[in-house]
């Protein structure tokens, strides 16, 4: 049974997977939390990025050291080596503990041993799950663990654990997860120049890292002359697609340098659908004329005014995450159509 106080904390393990939506790509963003009986939260975690430690081991870190006092955990930063840790060093801390998790414990061994397996191992007797894994190779560590005789509860908070997935399921079903990114000085204006802070353009810079595409119109191109890598995090450039009718573009452009990826120009947005996560950038213009395509906006908020004239968003945006980003505030929202 699903409970006020499983709510709270499963809302507490997806405000800390949220963090990280799209860096975890293509894998799930997942947050976890250990707590007491009472409530008392002694570990969370969340996955930050594919082929790392899972959220659960993280979260379980995060408790171990909390509760023995034994720093020689934070040496360890590889999930096979926390996973055998844990095992051995344990001392049944975890005994009393409730996780809550946002995602079914996976039951397979991928680049990381199942996290099912440890949960057992550890003794925690009750696990209280988001969103059931619907993957074929992934899936099942809920009813293993209730097989094992723990108190395994399903379906907490599951239409926000469900709406954090999106990412991953539409990967799950061949389509690409689009979003658009937006900066915007304190009165909306998203023009001029440089607007966010170095923060900001760092975790830009990280998504482009696990974005295949990147999508931005044709005046931008020829007014801002861009980069469009992911040097500050000295991550992979996306593809390019350059929404244009005309196909007469300065080649020494920044843009263009880059061999280890793809250009395209193109009057039309069709190619995004042979692409898994894509990211469009730009103003008005590209807000307008993405609209059909796009629910997702990550928008990222400055503290200061600029000169110029406010950008418009959809007026139907729903924020669904939102934190601090340096200086600025960054949010997540999507569009309920």
């Amino acid at each position: 049974m699903v409970k006020s106080l499983d709510e709270s904390l499963m809302q507490h393990a997806l405000n800390e997977a949220w963090k990280y939506q799209g860096l975890t790509f293509p894998n799930p963003a997942v947050g976890a939390v250990l707590s007491r009986e009472d409530g008392e939260v002694v570990g969370v975690g969340a996955h930050q990025k594919a082929g790392s430690p899972h959220a659960e081991v993280l979260a379980l870190k995060d408790a171990y050291k909390r509760l023995s006092g034994d720093k020689r955990i934070d040496l360890l930063h590889e999930s096979h080596e926390l996973h055998t840790f844990l095992i051995h060093n344990h001392a049944n801390l975890f005994n009393t503990l409730s996780l809550h998790v946002s995602l079914e414990p996976c039951h397979h061994y991928g680049k990381t041993p199942p996290c099912s397996q440890l949960i057992h191992t550890l003794g925690i007797k009750r696990i209280v799950i988001g969103s059931c894994d619907s993957s074929a190779k992934a899936q099942g560590g809920g009813e293993f663990l209730r097989k094992a005789g723990k108190e395994v509860i399903f379906g907490c908070l599951q239409k926000a654990c469900d709406e954090l997935l999106t990412p991953f399921t539409c990967k799950e079903h061949n389509t690409p997860f689009i979003f658009f990114k937006v900066a915007l000085s304190l009165n909306g204006v998203a023009t001029g120049g440089t607007i966010s802070s170095l923060q900001s353009r760092v975790m830009v810079h990280c998504l482009r890292d696990r974005c295949d595409l990147l999508v931005i119109g044709g005046n931008t191109v020829r007014e801002d002359r861009p980069i469009l890598d992911a040097r500050l995090c000295e991550g992979r450039a996306p593809d390019v697609l350059i929404y244009s009718r005309t196909q007469n573009f300065d080649k020494t452009i920044p843009l263009f340098a880059n061999v280890h990826r793809k250009v395209f120009i193109e009057p039309s947005l069709d190619r995004m659908k042979t692409y898994s996560m894509v990211m469009i950038e730009g103003g008005q213009a590209m807000i307008d004329a993405t609209q059909t395509h796009v629910k997702w906006f990550l928008v990222f908020r400055s503290p200061h005014e600029k000169e110029g004239i406010p950008l418009n968003l959809p007026n139907d945006l729903r924020e669904v995450f939102s934190q601090n980003i340096g200086e600025d505030t960054m949010t997540w929202n999507v569009r309920d159509v």
